[in-house]
């Protein structure tokens, strides 16, 4: 007890050990003690000494700390004392380095860190690093520090986040990949948000965002772990804006997740996250006294909206973001804060900058925002207010370059918003009573602020960016340059202040303003002929560029040498030859002469070599460190390299080559044309094709019903001709019975009965005949409107053919009926002619006796059975008449069928023609054949083995033969 009570800082009797002897006889007794309690009295020592004596307790206790780790998983105290241990020799925060200034070596004496020795500062600053290798050298250990984490006890857990925040700090890629493979490595962690110990969870956030750093696997399970759920919530259980640390801690996670992660962007968006951002930024009136951690949270809140609608981002991704950014409102509560008073200007400059990423691109954001009045009197556009601060050379440079950015993205793929900022230039739309976007700009173009003159310079020229309506338009407008001088126009000014001597001294002797109007005259010369014809009329323009380019001037000079040279270069390609004095090749002459074709190359490449260009091309945000370096802007340098190429091809090409390249384009631009029209006439006979189809299938399913229609009608005709040969055979029964009767006992009055009523059946037998003949009119009716449907439609051969069977049938099958009819009608006379006859031989064989009563009776029947006949008789001749009609019809059914007969012949010769187009492709398919075929002969006499397209048949026939022997088998 002696020694633990000297290392605790008791006194005792007798020389005290050194720090290094104490450890060791510390870390014996954790290594050899028997009792928990005598080993938790070591560790904790050596806690205590651990950030003292950090380099020989890393040395010499780490593995007994581990081993503890392992051993003593029950006695959470011991747990604690270790971790902390572990964390205090591993750590390298500010605090725990200040106490490492002066550590001891192994050999006990200390280092003098007051000399300027860079090494032993540098083994001071690596110390952690070094026992951070140590501790991951097993990845076991960090798998068991993570099931230590699942330890609900205080003492445990939060050492333990603490621990494993300093090795991801040290070693963060090893660290994340043993944390990625190990089971359920990244849930545990996960679980730190969901404690409800403040401390623990705001640890864990931190634990997070070390974790989360520059490793996309990691970003996505994070995210699906419902990360962004739970960190929502704390930043609004916190106060969002109004929030502590833990609404930075969370942002600065949020920005990790989401950060050049599409996927998690994706989720993000998908999962509504976006709408949830909204109350973040509603600020109220008054707007004083923001505090620094508040000013920290929006700021960051800023960059994690900017971060979804990055310009480095897919532009699919983008442009659903912003959609969803504007139907949620969190547009307008941005433009809320840009028109608000009282913001801090830090602020204000993060949220131009955010709007402009929102809108860029969008053409409904741009609209809204073009919309967006400021809060004066009267009112005035958002997009006039801010130009007004860009001009000023009075408000901070970071606010200007954002207004300029904001104008930009404003403009960005926007030719409605470019015709009105150019409009609000034109002479018959300037309101004197009002100030303008256009002429704020040249405002701006034309004062003595250098920085003004380059910001309107680059504004105006994307006014025009890729916009040839509107570099024409610009052509028109005209500047009043002083009293009682004429109004010349804005190009011609600003040649004029390139080119003459006294304004160039006076206004464009800074390279800035010059290499502003150098890009705006490119700009807007590029690819517009008659703006070139316009700057070649000035005669002082050419003479200008060429004495600038052939001078020897300093290195400050240079840039604008290669832009005045990029210039002539734009007025040599884009030259329509309409100037008899600027020809394209008069040009190229004056340049041979005067400066030299190498020469003049060397000068264009001066612009692409330049350091400020290669900063500005790699995005499309202006961010200079200073007004000096504000030289070169992003959308002009995509301008430099599409045209410097050309450019340069263009000065060396002679009059011949031009010509055979005008001839050549003209040939290519005749190809594009019969190409084009080879494509119309594609897309013409596709559609045709498919109408063809659908009339084939409609044709088809006409003919299944015509079909079953034949088919019913074809089983009721034959019902109807068993009924007829039962009524023959009764008729023949009582014919028989009528001759034995009137031998026997004459006419008998029950035989007329029997007569008169198979008379009335057949009577109804005739009128279902004629009801059948009727549909059958009606059909054929439909059947000759459907022909004539599919006469005008262009069908195929083979279903012509099938149609014109049926209707052979069919009128066979009328011819069938009618001979029918003729037949009962023969037969109904003959059974008249017998009834007569009956009647007759029944006269004279007749008794004297019967009374003359029943003679009349006798008679009148007689007399009712005459009339029944001539009634059958008139149903007999309009049945003739219903038949003659029916001839009529099929005459027109055959008329209709010769001229499916024609259809079907050009629809023939239609066939031989796509047939000889599939022979060409046979023909072209059998070349083809030919070529693998001799390929494959190559492969095989260069030893490899190739499978023939015989041998795969083969193969494939004999497996099929297996199954079939399978299945006899089965």
């Amino acid at each position: 007890m002696n020694f633990f009570r000297g290392v605790m800082g008791g006194q005792a009797a007798g020389p005290q050990p050194s720090g290094a002897e104490t450890i060791q006889k510390l870390c014996d007794r954790v290594a050899s003690s028997t009792l928990l309690e005598d080993r938790r009295d070591a560790v904790r020592a050596l806690k205590s000494l651990s950030k003292k004596y950090r380099m020989e307790v890393g040395t010499q206790a780490m593995d007994h700390l581990i081993n503890i780790l392992q051993t003593d998983r029950s006695d959470s105290e011991i747990l604690g004392y270790a971790l902390d241990t572990l964390y205090n020799i591993i750590c390298n925060d500010e605090e725990e380095e200040q106490d490492a200034v002066t550590p001891i070596s192994v050999s006990g004496k200390h280092k003098n860190v007051s000399m300027p020795d860079e090494n032993a500062q540098k083994q001071a600053d690596d110390l952690g690093v070094q026992f951070t290798d140590t501790f991951i050298q097993d990845p076991e250990h960090v798998t068991l520090l993570l099931t230590l984490l699942e330890e609900f006890d205080f003492h445990v857990r939060w050492p333990g986040v603490k621990l494993l925040t300093a090795l991801l700090k040290n070693q963060g890629v090893q660290v994340q990949g043993i944390i990625l493979v190990s089971p359920m490595g990244v849930s545990r962690l996960m679980d730190l948000l969901a404690d409800s110990r403040e401390v623990i969870r705001n640890d864990g956030l931190l634990l997070l965002q070390q974790l989360t750093k520059s490793n996309a696997a990691i970003q996505k399970i994070v995210a699906f772990e419902n990360a962004f759920e739970r960190l929502l919530d704390i930043i609004t259980e916190e106060g969002s804006s109004d929030g502590g640390i833990v609404v930075e801690d969370c942002l600065l996670l949020l920005l990790n997740l989401l950060k050049n992660n599409s996927s998690n962007q994706n989720f993000f968006k998908e999962g509504s996250y976006i709408q949830r951002m909204k109350p973040w930024f509603e600020v109220g009136d008054d707007n004083s006294g923001w505090s620094a951690q508040k000013v920290t949270n929006l700021h960051l809140m800023l960059q994690l909206v900017r971060v979804m609608v990055s310009p480095v981002n897919s532009p699919g991704a983008t442009a659903s973001c912003q959609k969803s950014m504007y139907q949620c409102g969190l547009l307008q509560q941005l433009c809320t804060i840009l028109m608000a008073t009282g913001v801090p200007a830090d602020i204000l400059t993060e949220t131009i900058n955010t709007v402009s990423e929102v809108i860029r691109g969008s053409q409904v954001n741009q609209d809204y925002f073009a919309s967006v009045n400021a809060p004066s009197n009267p009112p005035r556009p958002a997009i006039v207010v801010l130009l007004m601060s860009m001009v000023n050379e009075r408000q901070p440079f970071v606010l200007r370059c954002a207004v300029l950015y904001c104008f930009q993205c404003f403009l960005y793929k926007n030719q409605k918003g470019q015709g009105e900022i150019v409009a609000t230039l034109l002479p018959s739309t300037i309101d004197a009573n009002s100030i303008s976007a256009g002429q704020l700009l040249c405002g701006g173009l034309f004062s003595a602020d250098s920085l003004s003159n380059w910001c309107a310079a680059v504004a105006l020229a994307h006014a025009l960016q890729d916009n040839l309506t509107q570099k024409e338009q610009l052509l028109r407008v005209q500047l009043a340059t002083s009293l009682g001088k004429p109004p010349v126009s804005l190009l011609q000014q600003c040649t004029n202040i390139l080119s003459q001597g006294d304004k160039i001294v006076r206004r464009g002797s800074k390279v800035q303003t010059r290499v502003g109007l150098l890009m705006l005259l490119c700009t807007w010369i590029s690819n517009c002929p008659i703006a070139v014809t316009h700057f070649l009329h000035n005669q002082e323009n050419v003479p200008f560029l060429t004495a600038q380019i052939s001078e020897n001037l300093g290195e400050d000079e240079r840039l604008v040498q290669g832009l005045c040279a990029l210039l002539l270069g734009i007025c040599i390609y884009y030259n329509d030859n309409s100037l008899e004095n600027y020809t394209k090749e008069k040009l190229k002459q004056l340049i041979e002469k005067r400066i030299g074709k190498e020469n003049f190359v060397e000068k264009l490449g001066f612009i692409t070599k330049h350091e400020l260009y290669s900063r500005a091309a790699q995005k499309p945000q202006p961010v200079f460190p200073s007004p000096e370096q504000m030289l070169f802007d992003h959308e002009f340098t995509k301008l430099v390299k599409e045209l410097e190429g050309m450019i340069t091809k263009a000065v060396h090409k002679s009059s011949e080559e031009e010509k055979k390249e005008e001839e050549v384009k003209k040939t290519l631009e005749q190809h594009d044309n019969i190409v084009t029209q080879y494509k119309e006439l594609i897309r013409e006979q596709d559609a045709q094709i498919q109408e063809l189809k659908e009339q084939v299938s409609s044709m088809a399913s006409q003919t299944e019903q015509m079909q079953t229609t034949i088919t019913q009608q074809v089983s009721q005709i034959q019902q109807h001709k068993d009924q007829y040969n039962i009524l023959k055979l009764k008729l023949g029964k009582d014919n028989q019975s009528q001759g034995d009767g009137s031998q026997m006992n004459g006419l008998q009055t029950e035989e007329l009965t029997q007569l008169r009523e198979e008379m009335e059946e057949l009577r109804k037998q005739h009128t279902l005949l004629q009801s059948q003949l009727g549909d059958k009119d009606a059909l054929i009716n439909t059947l000759r409107s459907e022909m004539s449907q599919t006469a005008e439609g262009s069908a195929a051969g083979s279903d012509n053919t099938e149609l014109l069977k049926e209707l052979e049938a069919l009128r066979s099958q009328v011819q069938s009926q009618s001979a029918e009819i003729n037949q009962m009608k023969t037969e109904r006379q003959e059974l008249l002619r017998r009834a007569e006859a009956g009647s007759s031989d029944a006269a004279p064989s007749s008794d004297g006796s019967l009374d003359a009563a029943k003679m009349a009776e006798l008679e009148s029947r007689l007399a009712a059975l005459t009339t029944d006949t001539e009634r059958l008789k008139g149903e007999a001749k309009s049945s003739s008449e219903s038949r003659a009609e029916l001839e009529q019809q099929l005459a027109s059914v055959n008329s209709t069928v010769a001229i499916l007969q024609t259809e079907k012949a050009k629809l023939q010769t239609e066939v031989q023609e796509s047939k000889k187009e599939q022979d060409d492709l046979l023909m072209l398919l059998a070349d083809q054949d030919q070529k693998i075929h001799s390929l494959k002969q190559k492969l095989k006499e260069l030893g490899e083995t190739v499978d023939d397209e015989d041998d795969l048949d083969a193969r494939d026939q004999t497996d099929d033969d297996e199954e079939e022997e399978d299945d006899d088998e089965d």
